[in-house]
């Protein structure tokens, strides 16, 4: 009950669910760009990512189950982002990643079901693809940074093998998803060739899948013609 309460009190908040997630996520997306990587720096955009949790969890949240799921993915992830801005442990910030990516994982899921329901397509659910197209993108940077932490030298930075920023991999990863990649950075592992190669076929999936849902949303009306026959003309 408590749970349950507490659900609906998030959806109350954000009764434009999916509007707000698309909201904090092109914040982040437009901002992370300008933020030194300074410790002030770590704290804005992990401050920033906390809006996106808090986001994600109340557009997932729309049942029990699914709440719970969300909210216990959410808490490690939070805690490992501030344990890593601390330093106290020096792979919290892997964890941070992981977590990050199983509840970025998790959200895109359940904003897919609920996208691709036969309903009628309203704004929300426009913003929500919306919102799974750009959650691909960083769930993909959390992977690219997951391979770059445990396979040194996965990625080189004009032609020469570097550690790459996170934030330099969240803009690997959407060139990559909407396939303007590569340039300055590029993949040299396995690994990292092979992910970049799903992402591709994710991502044209994607906008392929979302237009044939769209199309299929308002299908031609059958009418009686004067002739007895069927009139499968729109009107207009």
């Amino acid at each position: 009950m408590v749970i349950r309460n507490a659900g609906r009190l998030v959806g109350r908040i954000f009764f434009q669910r999916c509007f707000y997630l698309f909201l904090v996520l092109m914040l982040f997306l437009c901002a992370a760009p300008f933020i030194e990587a300074t410790p002030i720096g770590h704290f804005a955009i992990n401050c920033v990512n906390g809006f996106i949790i808090v986001a994600a969890v109340a557009s997932v949240g729309r049942t029990t189950t699914s709440f719970v799921l969300a909210m216990l993915l959410a808490g490690p992830a939070l805690t490992y982002q501030w344990i890593a801005v601390s330093g106290a442990d020096p792979h919290a910030v892997a964890k941070a990643w992981g977590f990050g990516a199983l509840l970025y994982a998790t959200t895109i899921g359940y904003l897919l079901n609920y996208v691709f329901r036969r309903e009628v397509m309203t704004a929300d659910k426009l913003f929500g693809a919306a919102s799974a197209y750009l959650l691909l993108g960083v769930f993909w940077a959390f992977l690219y940074a997951l391979v770059a932490h445990f396979y040194a030298g996965s990625f080189a930075l004009f032609g020469q093998p570097s550690s790459i920023a996170f934030y330099d991999l969240v803009y690997f990863s959407f060139t990559v998803l909407t396939s303007t990649g590569f340039g300055d950075i590029s993949p040299l592992s396995r690994q990292a060739r092979g992910i970049c190669v799903i992402e591709q076929i994710v991502g044209a999936l994607f906008l392929a899948i979302l237009i044939a849902r769209l199309a299929g949303v308002y299908p031609p009306r059958e009418r009686s013609g004067d002739n007895g026959g069927v009139d499968f003309r729109e009107d207009y």
